[in-house]
């Protein structure tokens, strides 16, 4: 299938790995030109060149590394790509662990990374992509927010703020042929996942191996999702196609939530 979106340009945030780099190689495959921003240049410029391997001449990869849940992280990322057809926003989930040692500090760091982050980079471009008559944001929250984990306390209540913003919001734009939907992926085989787990074992001093086959035996899909798979239900959610869904929470997850809403 063609999506229809070759030619347009994308804000990937959190992309030099996991699933925010599943999302960038799915729309450069789809020759979608991609600006890339992460905090480490390193693993960054890595991404970066495989992707401009993958997608071909005809396809331009660039990047920032710079923190974007920073007021100055966010505007060297819109200085690379000031006019964005597509943003996916995407920062790394806050810490686990109980709310009772978590001071106020931490509920603003997470607040700024995971809700006040991804708003301030929709101010920043909605209204260009509504005059253009083209725009599609994706945001990456988590399966949390439709059952909330204890020990992600931090996040659950950040995304939870973002999940309600969107849901107002989105229904001004799409008028305009500009979409906003959030993207809540359960077990995907990534860094994050990881250290939910390493978290959980310190915190209930259970092995390590033996919560990693719990979690995925549960699962009714019996394993992880892979990175490429959310990558390619995001750049589906990004094309010419998908003009009639917004303010949606789509679930990635295998079936693990249970419930019918």
């Amino acid at each position: 299938m063609d999506l229809g979106i070759s030619g347009k340009n994308a804000l990937v945030c959190g992309a030099s790995k996991g699933l925010g780099r599943a999302c960038a190689e799915a729309l450069a495959r789809e020759g979608v030109n991609v600006t890339l921003v992460a905090r480490n240049a390193t693993t960054l410029e890595t991404t970066a060149n495989e992707l401009r391997q993958l997608a071909g001449d005809q396809v331009k990869i660039n990047i920032v590394a710079a923190d974007i849940t920073t007021p100055e992280g966010r505007k060297q990322a819109l200085a690379a790509c000031p006019q964005p057809d597509i943003l996916v926003t995407n920062a790394g989930g806050p810490p686990t662990g109980d709310f009772r040692n978590w001071e106020r500090d931490q509920w603003i760091a997470a607040i700024d990374a995971n809700m006040l982050t991804p708003i301030e980079l929709i101010r920043a471009t909605v209204d260009g992509m509504m005059s253009r008559g083209f725009g599609r944001i994706i945001n990456i929250t988590s399966s949390a927010v439709k059952a909330p984990i204890d020990i992600l306390g931090l996040s659950n209540g950040a995304r939870a703020g973002l999940t309600g913003f969107i849901a107002g919001f989105s229904r001004t734009t799409v008028h305009k042929n500009v979409t906003i939907n959030n993207l809540l992926p359960g077990p995907f085989e990534t860094d994050r996942l990881w250290a939910t787990f390493e978290g959980a074992a310190k915190s209930t001093g259970k092995d390590l191996d033996s919560l990693v086959s719990a979690r995925r035996d549960s699962n009714p899909a019996k394993r992880f999702g892979k990175p490429a798979e959310f990558g390619a239900f995001c750049a589906f959610l990004c094309s010419a196609h998908a003009s009639y869904m917004t303010g949606q929470n789509i679930l990635l997850d295998g079936g693990a939530y249970p419930g019918t809403f």
